[in-house]
């Protein structure tokens, strides 16, 4: 079951326009919606979770008009946004028993085998007698992740869900993700492109509300074989390289900036050939569309 996203638009009443026609078709698997802070990846989402309005455009999952049966989609959706909110003082298991009661589960016995399958599928069951306060940042996601999953959703969005997360809790948040994208559509929004890299076949980029590249990171890759090139070079020189509008990122290493200037040809010498990372193809979508570098 496909998502069709054709024309979507929408722009505040502050003049921001945060989606501008953007079109987009997001097969089944995990997709990557990758963007810097304020580039319109969560109006998107909230328009795909029947959270917000568009001003124009179309959206279909499957048969299902996304912005004119609102009640049609929420039954087949599951979402994990940014931030969400929990009672700090219910346990685990009276938390998501709750949430699985206001979905629809009604029978006691359906919604205990469900609730208990749940919490052995995103690895809390030890900890469904703690209380949320308690839970850690990725032990939280998890349990998003747990209650998205309620009323087995065709369509999961996740926003932004491994800030602020360590090694070892974005490595336990990938596995989960992966074994839940095998048969759903899951859009993945985030600024974090190694997400995108670790996680997805499919990926879209947008910046200001525009949409700049969706395809496959392989592919995205392939196009800029040969093309990107590294210096570690002094500080004085940086500005020369910003303004030659071939700059990609540039980084501190060791207090020296190491940059990648995109390029058919050796920029001058110093200058070394490397393979392309999904970064470089991020940054550099970023800096067609704003016409100035960005930091790593």
């Amino acid at each position: 079951m496909d998502l069709i996203i054709q024309g979507l638009s929408k722009t505040y009443g502050n003049g921001v326009k945060a989606l501008d026609n953007v079109s987009l078709t997001i097969p089944t698997g995990m997709f990557g919606l990758l963007g810097p802070n304020g580039a319109g990846k969560s109006t998107l989402m909230r328009i795909l979770a029947t959270l917000q309005e568009a001003d124009a455009g179309t959206v279909k999952l499957g048969d299902i008009d996304v912005l004119n049966e609102k009640d049609k989609v929420r039954r087949v959706l599951g979402y994990l946004p940014q931030e969400f909110g929990v009672y700090p003082r219910v346990s685990a298991y009276e938390m998501l028993d709750h949430i699985a009661l206001l979905k629809g589960v009604t029978n006691t016995g359906e919604r205990k085998g469900l609730v208990e399958a749940l919490l052995q599928k995103v690895n809390l069951w030890e900890q469904r007698k703690r209380r949320l306060s308690g839970f850690s940042g990725g032990m939280k996601q998890r349990f998003g992740i747990a209650q998205s999953l309620i009323g087995e959703p065709k369509l999961i969005i996740v926003d932004e869900p491994t800030a602020g997360l360590d090694p070892g809790e974005r490595n336990r948040f990938y596995n989960l993700l992966t074994e839940i994208g095998e048969n759903v559509v899951v859009i993945l929004s985030t600024h974090i492109v190694q997400d995108v890299q670790e996680l997805c076949n499919n990926m879209a980029i947008i910046n200001k509300g525009k949409l700049l590249y969706a395809g496959a990171p392989n592919d995205a890759l392939k196009g800029l074989a040969g093309k990107v090139w590294e210096k570690s070079i002094a500080k004085s020189e940086l500005e020369r390289f910003m303004a030659s509008g071939t700059l990609i990122s540039n980084k501190l290493v060791a207090g020296k900036p190491v940059i990648h200037v995109l390029g058919a040809q050796r920029p001058e010498e110093g200058f070394a050939s490397v393979e392309p990372s999904l970064e470089d193809v991020f940054f550099s979508h970023i800096h067609g569309s704003t016409n100035a570098p960005v930091n790593a």
